[in-house]
């Protein structure tokens, strides 16, 4: 089986890592920067529940790939334009596309790009992170991938196998009949931990601790909720609990990668992820004067950021 993984970031080293530890080791496709990098360092991973070292094979250009069963790509949703571009040579009429982005606006930006290929929706739930020497590291338990195809159909052999196989070490993975649904559930949850770890430029644990915090958090919960449930996708009684549960945690030293990217100076997902909810709040008529304040503290921060 041939996959290619396009990105060498935290959720794509770390894939890369588990596949290989399963027996299907990927091709990476990555800028020739990082490239130089991996070739003469390797890929390494810290994880609690196994470290992994290793060469992978190293693609700067999809026209040098054999092909293609199965392509991943993990960036960030604002590079996902040049990643259609850069996996576009690999795509061949059979090859299934899996992309692990946060937020659902890229399902149908993938779509429009590719609407004769296999489209398949991702979801990663796992806390990683590239340190300075490029070392993937996992910082908790969590390596949840859930995968499905778009249309519910009967899921491809090929991912059956590459789930089946991924199984056998310490990867959870599944197939999900209604991987839409997956897609939005997350998308509310992170929304509301980005917006309000963003906002207050604190951990859960901290927000909860201040007078109002536990409120506002369940506040823009519920509106970012109440955006999916506008679109056919309300959260499920039993996540919802799950949801709320993590927010009001307050031993919680949790925040959101966002805030990350901010404290870094780094660009964020914020359009994508906040904003696409905010957008979508509009165009149902639905009040959600936290989101919004949200999204113009993000919006404030990406003009100081470029104008710096």
């Amino acid at each position: 089986m041939e996959v290619l993984i396009l990105g060498a970031g935290g959720i794509g080293g770390y894939l890369a890592a588990r596949l290989s530890e399963a027996g299907i080791p990927p091709r990476l496709l990555v800028r020739p920067a990082r490239a130089a990098r991996l070739k003469a360092n390797g890929l390494r991973l810290t994880s609690p529940l196994g470290d992994w070292s290793g060469t992978p094979v190293i693609e700067t250009d999809a026209h040098n790939c054999p092909p293609t069963d199965i392509v991943i790509i993990a960036c960030k949703s604002y590079d996902l334009n040049s990643a259609l571009d850069a996996v576009a040579p690999a795509m061949g009429a059979k090859t299934i596309l899996i992309p692990l982005l946060n937020g659902v606006r890229h399902m149908d930006q993938i779509k429009a790009r590719f609407p004769d290929n296999i489209i398949w929706g991702g979801v990663a739930q796992i806390g990683v992170r590239v340190d300075p020497d490029d070392t993937i590291c996992h910082f908790n338990a969590s390596n949840h991938f859930l995968m499905g195809p778009l249309d519910q159909a009967t899921p491809d052999p090929r991912v059956v196998d590459m789930v089946a196989r991924l199984v056998t070490g310490p990867t959870q993975a599944r197939i999900c009949a209604d991987i839409q649904q997956d897609l939005w559930e997350k998308l509310v949850f992170l929304a509301t931990l980005a917006g309000m770890t963003c906002l207050m430029r604190a951990s859960v644990g901290t927000i909860l601790a201040t007078e109002y915090g536990e409120s506002l958090a369940l506040q823009l919960y519920g509106e970012c909720a109440s955006v999916a449930s506008a679109a056919g996708h309300p959260p499920g009684a039993a996540v919802q609990e799950k949801h709320r549960a993590a927010l009001t945690d307050r031993s919680s030293n949790s925040t959101a990668s966002m805030l990350r990217d901010i404290l870094a100076g780094s660009q964020t997902e914020g359009a994508h992820i906040l904003g696409d909810l905010a957008t979508r709040a509009a165009a149902a008529n639905l009040p959600v004067p936290l989101l919004q304040t949200c999204v113009t503290h993000l919006q404030a921060y990406e003009i100081d950021r470029q104008n710096t």
